[in-house]
This record gives C-alpha cells, sequence and structure tokens, in this order.
C-alpha cells in the first residue's frame, strides 16, 4: 500500500518559494523573488502546490497566527455563540469585532485579507508556473490543476464570507513579477467564479486520494454545495430557489454515493485519535512531535484554558446564550424560550460537581467547559479554567482541544495535531435539511435532522460522571452514569409549518457546529444576523455588562469593511482599483 503523508507538513522549502515574494505580494516589490523557469519542472511545481496547501491553516503571514486562522474564532466572537474572553486589556482589537465596531484599520481583519489573498496568490503561482513545465505528465498536469483551482476557490470563498464584494484573482490575471496584475477591481458578484473552480476541481479530482489531506472529487463537490447554499437566502432572509435546487442535487448524491458515514459518537469529530475518520470530506491537517510543532494548529493556541497544564491564553469563552440553548424539554429542543432561564454554572461545595439537574442535549459537554464536568478527559472542569470570571464568564470552548494523549508533544502544550474537520457529512445533512424546508419537503427535512439527533443520542458518547479525587488533577471516572441529565429525542411529529421547521433545523445547525467558527456567517447569510444577535445583546449584556450599548447595524455589520490598506495599496496610478463596501 502507497504509504499516506500529510502534505501540509511535507516540502517546508515550499514555504520559501512562496514567502520570499513578500507578505505584501500586491504592494511592494518582491524580495529575493524567483522567476517561473526556476521551478517550472515537475519537482518544482508539486513543491509550490504543497507550498498553497500550507496557507489553508491561515497560518503562513510573519508575525501573526491567529488573525487569519482558518477555524475564524476570532470573528466567531461576534456571534451569539461565543466571548472574545481572557480580559478586557488582551488583544482589545477583538473587543471591537465582538462590540460590532467593525474598523477597516483593525489588524485582525487587515490580516485576514492578507492572508487569504496571499493563498490566491500561491494557487496562481502554481498553475502560472505549470503552464512551463514540460517534464510532467498529461494526467499529473490535470490532478495538480484541479487542486489548485480546489485551494483558490477555498481561499475566495472565505473571503467572500467575510467581505460583501471581495476581488476575485485569476491566474489569466496573475504575473508573478508584475505588482500592477493582480490589482483587480472588486466590482463584480465572485460566487460564480468561485463555483467555477469548485466545479472544474470535482470534475477531475479523484474519488480518493493517497495522500491524507489533498482533496477528493466529493470534497470538490460538498465545497461546490457550500458555495450555492451560501447563496439560499437574499440579504432579507428570502431564499433563492434555483440555488435551493442547485445545492439539493449535490447533496444527495454525496449522501447516497458518497463513501461517508455518520460516526457512532459526536465526540469523534473532535480528537486527534480520531481524525481523518468516515465522516470527514476534508480536514485542515495539522502535525506535531518532541521535536517540531511548526505544522500544528498554531492559529488557535491562544483559545485554550488559562489554567494547567495549558496556562495560556483564555481567548474564546462560551457565551451564557449558547450554554442555554443546549436545553431540552420532553428531549426536544426549547426553540423559542431556551433562553427565558439561565442554566447554572452551580456547583456543589462538597463535591465540586454542577448542581445543575434540568435536562441537556448531550452535545453541550463536549462542546463547552462548564462547572463541575469532565473537561476532555484532563480534570473536572471549574471556574480556575478562565482568566477574569468577572469579565467573561464561567465556561469555556472546547472542540478544538486535543484530548490528554495528544497534549504537549511539541515546545508549547497548547499545539497539538487536532485537525479542523472544515467539512463533515453532518454538514451536509443539514444543509441539505435547509433546502428540503425551502422547496418544501418538510419530512425529508425531518428525518435528515434525526439522522443527527440519534448520533447524539448514543449513551456510549455521553460525557462520565467524574469525580474530584484529593488533588485537583486527579478524578474518578463513574462508568456508565452520565455527567448531567441528558435527554435528547428525535421530532417524531410531522413537520407541516414550513416556519417552525426553518427555526428547528437552524436551531440543530447550531447546537451540531457551535464554537467551529461557522455561526457568524450562518447567521449571515440566512438574512437573521441583525435580529438575532441584538437580542443576544439585550440578554448577554446582563450578564456581561462590557456589552451594554451595544448593537449590531443591519445591513453593515453581516460583513467586515475591506481593509484600508488593501484598498490605498491596490491603486493604480494614483487611483485604487478597490473600493471600499458602501456600508462603512
Amino acid at each position: 500500500m502507497k504509504k499516506r503523508k500529510l502534505i501540509f507538513t511535507a516540502c517546508l522549502t515550499a514555504l520559501v518559494f512562496i514567502t520570499g515574494c513578500s507578505d505584501e505580494f500586491l504592494t511592494r516589490e518582491p524580495q529575493g523573488s524567483f522567476s517561473e523557469g526556476d521551478v517550472a519542472t515537475a519537482d518544482g511545481v508539486e513543491g509550490l502546490l504543497i507550498g498553497a496547501y500550507t496557507m489553508v491553516p491561515g497560518g503562513g503571514l510573519e508575525g501573526q497566527t491567529w488573525h487569519n486562522d482558518i477555524h475564524s474564532w476570532v470573528f466567531n466572537i461576534a456571534s451569539d455563540d461565543a466571548l472574545k474572553g481572557t480580559d478586557a486589556g488582551d488583544q482589545p482589537e477583538q473587543s471591537f469585532i465582538e462590540a460590532y465596531d467593525f474598523q477597516s484599520f483593525n489588524i485582525h481583519i487587515r490580516d485576514k485579507w492578507r492572508g487569504l489573498y496571499k493563498g490566491v496568490a500561491a494557487t496562481n503561482i502554481v498553475l502560472t508556473t505549470l503552464a512551463e513545465v514540460e517534464d510532467i505528465s498529461d494526467e499529473r498536469r490535470a490532478q495538480i490543476t484541479a487542486e489548485a483551482r480546489f485551494l483558490r476557490g477555498l481561499f475566495h470563498m472565505e473571503a467572500r464570507k467575510m467581505w460583501r464584494m471581495p476581488t476575485y484573482i485569476s491566474d489569466e490575471n496573475f504575473a508573478l513579477n508584475d505588482l500592477q496584475s493582480t490589482k483587480i477591481p472588486n466590482d463584480r458578484e465572485i460566487w460564480p467564479l468561485i463555483e467555477a473552480d469548485l466545479a472544474a476541481a470535482a470534475a477531475v479530482l479523484p474519488a480518493t486520494q493517497g495522500d491524507v489531506g489533498r482533496p477528493t472529487s466529493w470534497a470538490a463537490k460538498a465545497f461546490l454545495g457550500k458555495a450555492k447554499i451560501y447563496q439560499g437566502f437574499d440579504a432579507n432572509g428570502s431564499p433563492n430557489l434555483a440555488k435551493m435546487g442547485e445545492a439539493k442535487v449535490i447533496f444527495d448524491d454525496i449522501i447516497n454515493n458518497g463513501p461517508f458515514q455518520l460516526m457512532d459518537k459526536f465526540e469523534d469529530n473532535f480528537k486527534v485519535a480520531t481524525r481523518n475518520n468516515t465522516e470527514s470530506i476534508f480536514e485542515v491537517q495539522y502535525a506535531i512531535s518532541s521535536a517540531a510543532d511548526g505544522a500544528s494548529n498554531r492559529g488557535i493556541g491562544l483559545a485554550h484554558p488559562y489554567t494547567d497544564p495549558w496556562g495560556c491564553c483564555g481567548f474564546y469563552q462560551a457565551s451564557q446564550n449558547l450554554v442555554n440553548a443546549y436545553k431540552t424539554e420532553d428531549g426536544l429542543p426549547m426553540l423559542d424560550t431556551f433562553n427565558d432561564a439561565n442554566v447554572s454554572f452551580d456547583t456543589d461545595p462538597v463535591t465540586t460537581l454542577s448542581t445543575y439537574t434540568g435536562t441537556l442535549d448531550p452535545r453541550l459537554d463536549h462542546s463547552v467547559g462548564r462547572p463541575g464536568i469532565l473537561y476532555k478527559g484532563f480534570k473536572i472542569y471549574q471556574t480556575d479554567f478562565v482568566r477574569d470570571l468577572s469579565y467573561a464568564g464561567p465556561y469555556f470552548s472546547m472542540k478544538h482541544v486535543a484530548e490528554p494523549e495528544a497534549f504537549g508533544q511539541g515546545g508549547w502544550g497548547n499545539l497539538s495535531a487536532n485537525n479542523y474537520r472544515i467539512m463533515r457529512l453532518d454538514m451536509i445533512y443539514l444543509w441539505l435539511a435547509e433546502a428540503e424546508v425551502e422547496l418544501g419537503d418538510l419530512e425529508r427535512a425531518r428525518t435528515l435532522v434525526n439522522e443527527i439527533r440519534t448520533r447524539a443520542a448514543n449513551p456510549e458518547g455521553f460525557v462520565p460522571l467524574a469525580t474530584q479525587g484529593t488533588d485537583r488533577n486527579d478524578f474518578t471516572i463513574e462508568a456508565g452514569t452520565p455527567a448531567a441529565n441528558y435527554d435528547i429525542a428525535t421530532y417524531d411529529t410531522a413537520w407541516t409549518d414550513p416556519v417552525t421547521a426553518r427555526k428547528a433545523v437552524r436551531f440543530e445547525t447550531r447546537l451540531e457546529f457551535a464554537l467551529e467558527g461557522h455561526r457568524f456567517f450562518d447567521l449571515q447569510r440566512w438574512g437573521i444576523a441583525a435580529e438575532t444577535l441584538n437580542a443576544y445583546i439585550a440578554s448577554e449584556s446582563q450578564q456581561r455588562i462590557y456589552l451594554q450599548g451595544r448593537s449590531f447595524v443591519a445591513g453593515k455589520n453581516e460583513f467586515f469593511p475591506i481593509p484600508i490598506e488593501a484598498i490605498d495599496r491596490s491603486a493604480i496610478e494614483g487611483q485604487p482599483t478597490i473600493t471600499q463596501d458602501p456600508a462603512y
């Protein structure tokens, strides 16, 4: 059998090729640059392709890693799932994002643009160089082209989620040593161009890959479907039935004919030990060893608990609103009343265990650290996990944290090889359920949602009760006893009202993907960000007083401003080719 490789960690010399073009490839004369002829060989272009892959995690800009991290956790703090966390003075530019004070000079927004378009540049370098390569087979040429176009589609999709009108840069525009070539106006909708890249990739890529981390035709189809479902509603929340229909065809194909199946346990999507599993369609690959951590999940390293064994840095805490969303009644979500009363974070003074006895969806304790509950196998979570309890509250994010068996293998314990499952089968199920609601098949939507809830209800996947030992890091697991009063059921009554069905699908999406970086963009694409987030601020600010007086502006805050640096540096003969979002 062919040896499988983690391609994001191979051929580190490719990074030299890419970073040699300078961090601001659009604006400065390249330092230590190379010509396409220097690497216009089969081996050279393969190295360049690896260099393009290394940009996917988002850490390919010198001097920053988390601003452009693929998890988008910095920008998800603008959702109702997450708070900036840590303390008030740490990374204040994130506080502006949390408060919907989006500024074109915010360095996180700036570096997100820089990182994504550096990724675009890397893919275009592959394509333009490949055109000069002679010592390569036609089959491999086609595969490299397909992989590069897949990545280019991915980078542009991430940009389109962030900005209302970003620019699209193709290899036809791109010339490595011509700084003017990439100064493309942002005067057109780029979704059709993203779709074209992903469709072209899907037509050529194989159904399976020998190297872990390379996209398959199924991955390209899944992202193509995502591009369509992200166009499924207009700014006012009205459905685009044509796009819904196109997405449905793709998602049906993946479910009916693809090689994927849901894992038995929800938690298996968030552990190092179960990477690249049968549910995974495309993962951002990380790797780490005792000798090297450069290919680890560095971009989300700050978002770890403040206590040992991590000790840094307390960012990306969970909101009370999110925790409340996991309450159940007769096993079902409380779609309209979930936030009427808070899940308590009180613990028993003797046992230190949670005293909350209400019924909960078991996915809560795989998604959020809360007092009195075992935290991902490390120890029983308490408020010492957070840096400033009075500032950002008692809860913490969890999914991206590696389990104890995979902890501390590199120079900084927060770094791990816990892959980011950016595309999974459960996403396909719930996107298809969205489409079915709008297209009128409410019962198919109910069936799809119930598939997800049935997996969540598997008692083998419940977090177990753990009792405190004499030492803070010591505990005993009570086998067979759940950590909380978990009660989750399927929807067993026919769905007849599309409004309720739509609400149920969207609620399920929140529960399944909480704190994975998607929530803000889901609210954006559904056209309900303003109403949802202003209601959230009204309630959450009762606990987090620094949110008082904040508001989300409809028609503006759904997207971020284009960085002023990008506009200034797009100028030709003193006139910028990129224009600012009129909302800003």
